[in-house]
């Protein structure tokens, strides 16, 4: 029992994940700046499986998710990654620019 609670919280920080807020995001959807809507959606399917073997199982693992530790390093991730998508995405726009004036002469 002990190595199976332990394995669900390791899959738990892997996936990092809080339950409630998966559904409300969409892998395809091309202006996310969260980079983490992948592994969101995977830890999604991963507790829908769960959840129809064993409902008791699928609801520790919500408890896992939800613990304090988890959340302040997804939320913490989630700051980092979106920091680095705008950095990315406004280095981008200035090669883009840099394209259209010097090189094309646009």
């Amino acid at each position: 029992m002990l190595q199976s609670r332990v394995l669900v919280i390791a899959l738990i920080l892997l996936l990092s994940t809080t339950l409630p807020e998966v559904h409300s995001k969409s892998i395809f959807e091309k202006d996310r700046r969260d980079w983490l809507v992948i592994p969101d959606a995977v830890a999604s399917y991963v507790y829908e499986a769960v959840s129809k073997v064993s409902p008791r199982a699928a609801q520790s693992l919500a408890d896992a998710a939800q613990i304090p530790a988890v959340v302040a390093t997804r939320n913490f991730l989630i700051r980092e990654t979106t920091k680095i998508t705008i950095m990315v995405e406004q280095m981008l726009e200035k090669i883009k620019n840099l394209w259209y004036t010097r090189v094309l002469g646009y």
